[in-house]
């Protein structure tokens, strides 16, 4: 039996959980047991069975009778749907950063670069997509809209990237880290216009590449 002293609570097993689904540590179809999760996170069955219950409302668990939880694998349609509806948002985003953006802001923007250049220059391409990640999380977090901020959590949540991460990286790393790169240029520019266009560009590249894979 665990030791109640040690057992974590449901929101930090909830953050876990949600945070080894969208990073592949669980993978796209795999079963969730919660005997087996709740020795893996040191969490009580019951608060296991919550956080699973949040994740199934999110879109990142499914429930089939008789069988359990697992993770729930994105079709390449819904990637699709997601992408449209995060080009939209993001567009907006950058488009906000560009008008709200700080010097502070900017500094940790182009240290978001460099760190990207790095990782692209060592072709560490998993850590090159953490910083993909944090860049437009921290663009969403400098546009200061709450409820885009929301939307989008769940929607790029749902297309987790181990699934994707052939599709989008296939023969357009080179083009995407200059993507992210005029995006930061124009933000701190304050160029809302020019911002949001290379949001839309560059989103725009990931989309068609999922298109013509169809």
């Amino acid at each position: 039996m665990l030791n109640q002293t040690l057992l974590i609570n449901e929101e930090e097993c909830y953050r876990r959980l949600k945070e080894d689904i969208c990073r592949g540590v669980l993978m796209p179809n795999q079963h969730l047991v919660e005997l087996d999760l709740s020795k893996s996170y040191g969490a009580g069955r019951a608060t296991i069975r919550t956080a699973l219950a949040r994740l199934e409302q999110e879109g990142l668990v499914e429930r089939e009778r008789y069988r359990g939880a697992r993770v729930r694998l994105v079709t390449e349609e819904e990637a699709i749907e997601i992408l449209e509806v995060r080009a939209a948002l993001e567009s907006l985003a950058a488009r906000r950063a560009a008008e709200r953006a700080t010097d502070e802001d900017f500094m940790v923007l182009q240290d978001i670069i460099e760190r990207m250049k790095q990782c692209f220059d060592s072709n560490k391409m998993l850590e090159y997509s953490d910083c993909n990640t944090e860049l437009h999380r921290t663009l969403i977090d400098i546009a200061g809209n709450s409820v885009a901020e929301k939307v989008l959590d769940t929607l790029n949540s749902q297309n987790v990237r181990f699934q994707f991460r052939g599709m989008v990286q296939r023969g357009r790393t080179d083009q995407s880290f200059e993507d992210h790169k005029e995006i930061v240029e124009a933000v701190i520019r304050r160029d809302p216009d020019a911002a949001e266009l290379a949001m839309q560009k560059h989103l725009g590249r990931i989309l068609k590449g999922l298109r013509d894979l169809k």
